[in-house]
């Protein structure tokens, strides 16, 4: 039987995960990455190894046994550095809710693993094929394709390619100066500005804005010990989580209106907003290199898409379904529809039938998510005295009555398993998920 191909575009954590769950069941699978350039991808042109960026990930035990059936859970379990308590707090200091991994290990299954994002990129392209992941390959899609009985295959047009991009895994042709590539599947994995979506979907309308702004960096762990912590306070929040490299992942959101930018720099901006907060956020914010503090506007689906499929092409990630980042769900949401995906897909199976079925699993799934991750954004957006006291007082009754409040918000989420075995939570002979080993 002919081995079949597939195209990703995109070479993010769903293109990656997507890649190598399809690899796994098969597939002929190439990856077209349009950045040559660290900032925008983490992958440093020319080759398949993602470096190091300004940004952490939260993986939530679904993420976890997603990585499972593609060998990687434990490996992901060694990157933890958040093992101990994690705390909401006010502006002032003042501690509203406590929790810690043993309680997500009791209500979850497993830990939440708090990594480097560059490190987890490094992971999943390392396991591909030699020559899979190209990289500075700006890719369009041409023709969907036909997934029918003899039905014609999609198309993808990759700009030329700078010197020393390769790639194997689907037929190619040359058209000029560019390349054309023919493959049995395209995942569209291109992000929140996903051109592979206004294709397939012209008429669906574009994500649009969630109402406020998010910055990101990574410090030195400043001399005086830190807990983990989100801090609510009027119209934003602040959250310090450490990274398993003795770093500080730090993040902050403010309501504010698209598109702006310091007039100064980014992190002026946050000591404005930000400096009179409790320890450790002005430590931090003094640490930061301020061309190192990336700032973007949060958006969201404006509405569900018609499918997350059309002709051979499924979308996946923030391609199809962007969401705010309050519940740490992004990445870990892109992961379940690569391993779905992949799952539904075997070598064997009836394309048409295996795409109608990913989405009917992963459009409901994923669509409740963007409304819970929306609804609490929009709790972090008050900004009067009255409501925010309001909101605090709420918060520390409920985790009075209710403990590990935090973990509350991923009921039906975090506890998500794909479809046969896993080895999270300390089966297949590994430790517990709250004492991880490495996998290799």
């Amino acid at each position: 039987m002919r081995q079949r191909t597939a195209i990703v575009i995109g070479g993010g954590i769903g293109g990656l995960t997507a890649a190598l769950a399809l690899d796994r069941r098969g597939w002929s699978v190439t990856v077209l990455e349009r950045s040559a350039a660290p900032a925008a991808s983490g992958v440093r042109a020319g080759t398949a190894r993602p470096v190091r960026s300004g940004a952490g990930i939260a993986l939530a035990p679904n993420a976890q046994r997603a990585l499972d059936t593609l060998g990687l859970g434990d490996a992901v379990r060694a990157m933890a550095a958040w093992q101990g308590a994690g705390e909401l707090r006010l502006p002032g200091g003042r501690r509203l809710a406590r929790t810690d991994n043993a309680a997500a290990v009791r209500r979850f299954g497993g830990p939440v693993v708090v990594a480097h994002r560059a490190e987890l990129l490094a992971l999943l392209a390392d396991r591909l094929p030699d020559g899979a992941l190209r990289t500075g390959a700006a890719a369009e899609l041409v023709d969907p394709g036909d997934p029918g009985p003899g039905g014609r295959p999609a198309r993808v047009r990759i700009a030329a390619a700078p010197d020393g991009a390769t790639g194997t895994g689907a037929t190619a042709a040359t058209d000029g100066p560019d390349e054309e590539l023919t493959a049995d599947l395209v995942v569209g994995a291109d992000g929140i500005h996903s051109a592979v979506r206004r294709a397939v979907f012209p008429g669906h309308p574009e994500p649009r804005y969630a109402g406020f702004t998010a910055w990101r960096f990574v410090v030195p762990a400043p001399d005086r010990p830190c807990t983990a912590h989100e801090t609510w306070g009027p119209g934003g929040l602040w959250g310090t989580v450490p990274l398993p490299d003795g770093r500080i992942y730090a993040y902050a959101t403010a309501a504010v209106p698209p598109g702006g930018r310091a007039a100064d720099d980014e992190r002026a901006e946050l000591l404005r907003r930000f400096g009179t907060w409790h320890h450790p956020v002005p430590d931090l914010i003094a640490a930061a290199d301020p061309a190192a503090v990336l700032r973007n506007d949060v958006r969201t689906a404006a509405a569900p898409p018609p499918a997350f499929h059309r002709g051979r092409v499924a979308l996946l990630g923030d391609a199809v379904h962007p969401m705010t980042p309050n519940l740490g769900q992004g990445g870990c949401q892109a992961m379940e529809d690569a391993v779905v995906l992949a799952q539904q897909a075997a070598p064997d199976a009836d394309l048409a039938a295996a795409l109608a079925e990913f989405t009917r699993q992963r459009l409901p799934r994923t669509m409740d998510v963007v409304r819970r991750a929306e609804r609490i954004g929009r709790l972090t957006t008050w900004r009067s005295r009255p409501a925010c006291a309001l909101r605090a007082a709420l918060m520390a009754a409920t985790a009075r009555l209710t403990p590990d409040l935090a973990l509350r918000a991923l009921d039906g989420i975090a506890d998500w398993r794909p479809e046969g075995p896993t080895y999270a939570a300390g089966t297949r002979g590994t430790r517990t998920a709250a004492q991880p080993k490495e996998h290799e």
